[in-house]
C-alpha cells in the first residue's frame, strides 16, 4: 500500500469531524505545491516532504495536530502556530472541532517550508568540485 492510501484510509477511518479536518489540511498542503510527496512515517504518521519534511500530522481524541518540522524559522503572518512556540525548530498548528483553517495562509505557510527546505539543501550542498593538483 502506497503512502497516500494509507493516509486515505487513516482519513475514512476518523468517521468525525477529524477525518474532515484531516483531508481539508491534506488537500490545502497538497494543493500549496504540486511537487509535494506524501510520506508515511513513524508507525502511523502522515508527512508531507519536497526537499525535506514540511509537515506531519496526526488525529487525536479531541484535535488534529499539523506539526512543521521548522516551523520556528518560518514566517507565520497569519498567526497559524498555536502550539509549540516555545520549541526551537517545530512549531505546530491545533485544530479543534468547530475551528476553520485559513486555506490562504495554510498554503502559505506550506510554500514557506518549501522554499526553507529547498534554501537549507543549497546550503548542505557541497562547494563546486575544486581542481585537483597534480603531482609532478
Amino acid at each position: 500500500m502506497t503512502p497516500s492510501e494509507r493516509i486515505d484510509r487513516l482519513i475514512a477511518a476518523l468517521t468525525d469531524w477529524r477525518g474532515k479536518t484531516f483531508a481539508s489540511l491534506r488537500k490545502s498542503i497538497l494543493e500549496a505545491d504540486r511537487e509535494i510527496i506524501e510520506e508515511w512515517k513513524w508507525m502511523g504518521s502522515p508527512v508531507w516532504s519536497h526537499d525535506g519534511i514540511i509537515a506531519v500530522a496526526n488525529a487525536h481524541k479531541d484535535k488534529v495536530k499539523l506539526t512543521f518540522s521548522h516551523g520556528a524559522s518560518l514566517p507565520d503572518p497569519d498567526k497559524l502556530f498555536n502550539a509549540g512556540l516555545e520549541g526551537n525548530a517545530w512549531r505546530a498548528i491545533d485544530v479543534f472541532k468547530g475551528d476553520r483553517i485559513n486555506e490562504r495562509a495554510l498554503k502559505n505557510l506550506v510554500r514557506a517550508a518549501v522554499d526553507y527546505n529547498q534554501i537549507t539543501l543549497k546550503r548542505k550542498a557541497p562547494a563546486g568540485t575544486r581542481a585537483k593538483r597534480h603531482k609532478s
